[in-house]
């Protein structure tokens, strides 16, 4: 009886259940019909069945899908600057003028152009160059924000992060090749903290209702340590593992501008706003702008303009109206670049309670590792440096979650990079951490529509929300509703994740190079291998590096140039490829051949070669390069770069010969006056005349206390190796002193020597 009304029951409920779900299915379906079929209309038509005559001519494959596409090239940046100029052109004005290429502004640019608008776009620089290259790369619904939602029950928060939720899952699904999930760990070191963990992690979940990634987990102690051996082990109760999503923040930005100008979209970078243009009335009608790169100027006529300008928000209203207070609270975060030994190849760790109480991330990015960030009041500026208070701070919270074994050290930092936070500045707020990371649209007495604040999650619903009051106050007539939710952006139509296989079968590429190709131009990795030119040995067969330790090749740097707007030396290596966020000397090593190719693309003078080197120098400055005392030159890098690579110095560890270690231990035996295998820590500066190492005082003191020995009054054998191979990288550098003369001037002697280990900055 029982039985057989249980299952009677649940066949009436299975019946009504898919009655009902079939019924929802066929109206949502009738009511998405016709966005879908203006969605078809508008993609872009990517592919073409040519095949490359030039490098693929005797290749010969099954099928259209299956063979290399010659893909779609954007109009030239001549052609896009001659469209700007609608008003000498005597064409009628755009519908919208967006200020600002990064993420919000092309965002915004790519939904205009998706409702049937006409849209232009200008960026005072170059495609991500302000904040939106600087982020941490996470695409996260933000559990410190949920957190604070729960224990304030601020639905303010929840709202947010629910958004966030749901843009996270967008994300994924419009830039599959530019954006994947990522594990990311939270350590254990308290149980009382277990199930507090357990509960936030499954509300995050929750929350992401059924757009999350995967669920969350917990790790005992031994999988924890499994998992991430390097984690101190001391006191550690297991681990929560919670996913969220990770991209590559400059190319994810070059993408959605391409994207909008394959829709339409008239898009320029290198083109600064000199004035706002007002109509009779008061109301703002466009924009007087110059071309950075000739220095033309002309007036683009709107009908509207929108002000995505990020941290420079400000700058833009004040020419609106000088009278205004300013709504932006700039925030500094910085972020350093380690080596990828510092992290497991693909999972994460979050630290949500830091010695100052704010939250660090370290995660695996791009091959390396980077840990940040900071979060402090800053001054405004375009080029953001890193304080070295700042780095030191990330690399002394590192050494708490790490094991005592591993020596976290200055030398090893890569690279490191300030972003100023676009703030939506709240007068209450006293600390800018306090401030949550929403938007606010705001539109003037004179028309001048100003969007503000958010973070890279929720780029797409920001541009939703301010063409949709565009088209409110302006008055605009769109050809139908936002589809940017659905549409894939530039490089996703034909992606798989396969593809690298195909890319060296036909090209003869090496494994990382294709791998990083399909992951940072999707479908046109094509496009870029066929650029490549032979390397002249029997494996690689195509694909020349431009640096020998990471996978970016040649023929990117002209790709970036004939097909997306790469005018700039920094907007090769900074925006891109990524070479200048992994490796600051790295980058500086590759630029002379970066510019011969430049020179070759866009036909340089030898005057503008060293224009751009010497901008691309000042620049990797604020990203950690060290400034050295004398001036340097294109050729000076060539050749000390060249004299490095012979001699391994730049990137690898110290390596002791056999006579090296035979010659420590004799000075260490003639040391060790007591036979108790220990020597003072005083006598170090005797090893150093005895073994012919010829250091500075400063550097040896600045050595022992980063290793914390100066407080030991005699050190064992061991611990006298770690100082020596630290001592031996220091001199090899100090060996080319036109390039690595690291000692910047008298104020910034207590500064820890940056010198040493992996080429780190």
């Amino acid at each position: 009886m029982w039985r057989t009304f249980n299952r009677k029951h649940v066949a009436y409920a299975s019946f009504a259940a898919i009655t009902g779900g079939t019924y929802y299915l066929y109206n949502r379906a009738k009511r998405l019909q016709p966005y879908q079929q203006r969605l078809a209309t508008i993609s872009p038509e990517l592919f073409m069945s040519e095949t490359y005559t030039d490098a693929l001519n005797t290749i010969q494959l099954e099928g259209l899908s299956d063979r290399p596409h010659t893909l779609w090239t954007p109009p030239s940046r001549k052609e896009m600057l001659n469209m700007l100029n609608n008003a000498e052109n005597n064409e009628p004005p755009f519908d919208i003028l967006i200020i600002g290429g990064g993420a919000t502004g092309s965002g915004t640019a790519l939904d205009a152009a998706t409702r049937g608008l006409k849209v232009a776009l200008v960026e005072r620089d170059d495609f991500a160059s302000g904040t939106s290259s600087r982020s941490t790369k996470l695409v996260h619904g933000g559990v410190r924000y949920l957190e604070k939602a729960i224990k304030e029950l601020d639905y303010e928060q929840f709202k947010l992060v629910k958004e966030a939720l749901h843009e996270r899952a967008t994300f994924l699904h419009i830039a599959p090749y530019i954006s994947y999930q990522l594990p990311i760990m939270l350590p254990i070191y308290k149980w009382w903290q277990v199930p507090y963990f357990w509960i936030g992690s499954k509300c995050y979940d929750m929350l992401a209702g059924r757009e999350a990634v995967e669920s969350s987990y917990f790790l005992t102690r031994g999988k924890a340590l499994e998992a991430f051996p390097w984690l101190n082990k001391d006191k550690l109760v297991g681990a929560m593992v919670y996913y969220d999503g990770q991209h590559n923040d400059a190319r994810m930005n070059v993408a959605i501008a391409l994207t909008a100008i394959s829709l339409g979209a008239v898009v320029a970078n290198h083109v600064e706003v000199k004035k706002l243009a007002k109509n009779e009335e008061g109301k703002v009608s466009g924009a007087y702008v110059r071309d950075t790169l000739t220095g033309e100027e002309w007036l683009i006529r709107a009908k509207g303009v929108i002000n995505a300008t990020g941290a420079f928000t400000d700058n833009i209203r004040s020419m609106d109206d000088p009278r205004i207070e300013n709504i932006v609270a700039p925030s500094s975060g910085v972020h350093v670049t380690l080596p990828n030994y510092y992290s497991p190849r693909k999972m994460g760790m979050i630290d949500p309670s830091t010695s100052d109480g704010r939250v660090i991330f370290f995660l695996p990015w791009e091959g390396n590792t980077i840990a940040g960030t900071t979060d402090s009041p800053t001054e405004l500026t375009y080029n953001p440096m890193p304080k070295e208070e700042e780095i030191q701070w990330i690399l002394d919270e590192i050494k708490r979650y790490l094991s005592p074994d591993i020596k976290v050290r200055r030398g090893d930092v890569l690279a490191a990079w300030s972003g100023i936070r676009p703030l939506v500045r709240d007068p209450y707020a006293k600390n800018t951490s306090e401030l949550v990371r929403s938007h606010m649209i705001y539109v003037s007495d004179s028309n001048l529509i100003t969007i503000a604040g958010g973070k890279w999650t929720t780029y797409r619903a920001m541009a939703k929300e301010t063409v949709d009051k565009a088209i409110e106050v302006l008055g605009l007539k769109p050809q139908n509703e936002c589809l940017t939710e659905k549409a894939r952006l530039i490089g996703s139509h034909g992606y798989s994740k396969t593809m690298f296989i195909k890319l060296i079968q036909q090209f003869g590429l090496e494994t990382e190079t294709a791998q990083h190709l399909v992951n940072s131009y999707g479908d046109r990795a094509w496009a870029v291998a066929a650029l490549s030119k032979p390397t002249g040995k029997r494996w690689p067969v195509f694909g020349q590096r431009i640096s020998p330790f990471y996978p970016y090749i040649e023929a990117e740097v002209r790709y970036s140039v004939r097909r997306e707007y790469a005018c700039t030396l920094v907007d090769v290596i900074a925006r891109r490829t990524r070479l200048s966020f992994l490796n600051a000397q790295a980058t500086l090593e590759s630029i002379p051949r970066i510019i011969e190719i430049m020179s070759e693309e866009l036909g340089w003078s030898s005057e503008r070669q060293n224009q751009e080197f010497d901008k691309a120098v000042e620049f990797l400055f604020t990203m950690g390069l060290p400034k050295p005392k004398e001036k340097l030159t294109i050729d000076k890098v060539r050749i000390e770069s060249s004299k490095r690579s012979e001699n391994g110095v730049l990137y690898s560890r110290s390596q002791f010969q056999p006579e090296e270690l035979a010659s420590f231990q004799k000075v260490f035996s003639d040391l060790d006056i007591s036979g108790d295998g220990r020597i003072k820590t005083a006598d170090l500066e005797k090893a150093l005349v005895l073994v012919e190492y010829s250091i500075p005082k400063d550097t040896l003191k600045s050595i022992v206390s980063e290793a914390k020995f100066d407080k030991k009054d005699s050190i064992e054998f061991e611990e006298f190796l770690e100082i020596m191979s630290n001592l031996k990288e220091a001199q090899l550098e100090r060996a080319f002193p036109e390039i690595v003369d690291y000692q910047i001037g008298k104020h910034e002697q207590k500064r820890i020597p940056i010198e040493r280990s992996s080429g780190g900055v």
